[in-house]
């Protein structure tokens, strides 16, 4: 193909590209409400004969309260210990054996699980999620509780206290939040309460948030939506609601200052974290924040990347993220220096580079690169039924954010709308210098390498 027709063909699909986004995405779904209280997303797809079934509750550590932290991530280990119908160790045996596969996760304000199957497995995924809800405590003992207890030390030690830069998390959300505030602790919780908790204590909070009541189940994939429903019914709607459960109440979590840290590790580099407080998940300004995140350092051309890895060669690598949370957000940057640099030198460049966009919006061209990864990454994830991120999960997620499972177009439309001074916006009213925690990680004994507030003035 010559260059003239390979310009034609370029243009072809871009032109395609276009037609594509302004169609209206359609994720056709029925819902409904068991009597006990589960609410049920039916979502019908026949592309391939897989069916997920995607179970959230609407518990995570931000439920729990100071001082007894842990127990919602503690959980999503138990649940898959067996329960009053599925002996220990059967779960995954059973769900492996049909062709299926399963996960979970918990964060600060839901715990979601999900199980991929071939269709005709159905009932089974339907029949072990149900048997865990309503007859988990009837499998549970205090030695089960103890072992999945050590289990989850083991794995905060190898996550946190032993993995490198693993403790600055947890110190950046001690700093970000006050004391009393749902998002101060970790999800894994503290080794003193997990060793704290009483066997009751575990029982009460079980008894307390995993009643289908708060709880929502997505199915998508294969399935006749009727007699799915029926077989919803069949396995959940004996199990007895629990008590309501109300909003996730919170202090207002605001900083007044800016918050400097240093953290001495065994690292063999320096990373800094420059942290704010953002708009919670879904109000005005975060997905702003989740393009910034792209023109800051998504890609080789980002004006973070592009100087501190590339032109001036003083980082090993550059990061930034929105981690929207439901309560209030928070927008990191993170930076490695490479070998024989200051976190100070790369403090000063992150700076003068927010400076710029408070002056001066992004470019055009920067942020519809932004929008157009975005939107791709979105449509990729459409592809899917099943896994974190697939159809089902997405369902789920929009009907506990939103209360809206049909939320895509809604979702997809904020990042299209976003325009260049809404970017310059955000980087003028959030990204304050006066409210914020920076964090240095530096090298044991190597302290000289922090970034200090005497260097960047």
């Amino acid at each position: 193909m010559n260059r003239n027709g390979l310009i034609a063909l370029l243009l072809f699909g871009l032109t395609g590209l276009v037609t594509a986004q302004d169609k209206n995405i359609q994720i056709e779904y029925s819902r409904h409400i068991l009597d006990n209280g589960l609410n049920v997303i039916l979502h019908e797809d026949h592309s391939t004969p897989m069916v997920s079934v995607n179970m959230w509750y609407h518990v995570g550590s931000g439920r729990e309260s100071p001082g007894r932290t842990g127990f919602a991530h503690l959980f999503e280990h138990i649940m898959f210990e067996g329960s009053g119908n599925v002996p220990e160790g059967k779960f995954d045996e059973w769900l492996e054996a049909a062709g299926g596969n399963n996960n979970g996760s918990t964060n600060s304000d839901r715990t979601n699980y999900w199980e991929d199957v071939p269709s005709n497995a159905l009932d089974l995924a339907l029949f072990l999620e149900s048997d865990r809800m309503g007859f988990l405590l009837d499998a549970m003992s205090p030695g089960k509780v103890d072992g999945q207890r050590d289990v989850v030390k083991n794995e905060r030690r190898q996550s946190y206290e032993n993995r490198p830069y693993g403790m600055a998390w947890i110190l950046i959300d001690e700093n970000l939040y006050p004391r009393e505030h749902k998002y101060n602790w970790p999800t894994i919780g503290s080794m003193e309460d997990l060793s704290a908790a009483s066997y009751e204590d575990v029982v009460n909070f079980f008894k307390r948030y995993y009643g289908p009541n708060n709880a929502s189940l997505s199915i998508a994939g294969d399935i006749d939506p009727v007699k799915t429903l029926a077989m919803v019914e069949k396995w959940f709607g004996e199990i007895p609601r629990g008590p309501a459960v109300g909003p996730m109440g919170s202090v207002v979590a605001y900083l007044a200052e800016e918050k400097r840290e240093i953290l001495e590790d065994k690292v063999q580099l320096p990373r800094l974290f420059m942290v704010w407080l953002t708009p919670a998940h879904f109000a005005p300004g975060d997905a702003e924040f989740d393009l910034l995140a792209n023109i800051l350092t998504g890609g080789k051309n980002s004006r973070l990347y592009k100087r501190l890895v590339y032109d001036l060669q003083i980082a090993q690598s550059v990061s930034s993220f929105q981690a929207s949370k439901k309560l209030v957000s928070a927008f990191y940057i993170i930076a490695t220096a490479r070998s024989g640099h200051t976190l100070g030198e790369l403090e000063a460049v992150i700076q003068e580079e927010i400076n710029k966009l408070k002056e001066n919006p992004p470019t055009d061209r920067e942020l519809q690169r932004a929008v157009n990864q975005q939107e791709s990454g979105f449509l990729r994830r459409l592809e899917r039924i099943g896994g974190f991120g697939g159809k089902a999960d997405l369902l789920n997620s929009y009907y506990f954010a939103t209360g809206n499972p049909d939320y895509f177009n809604e979702d997809l439309t904020r990042y299209k709308a976003a325009g260049v001074t809404d970017i310059q916006a955000i980087v003028q009213s959030y990204l304050r210098d006066d409210g914020r925690v920076v964090l240095s990680v530096v090298p044991q004994g190597k302290t000289e390498l922090a970034a200090t507030k005497m260097e960047t003035n």
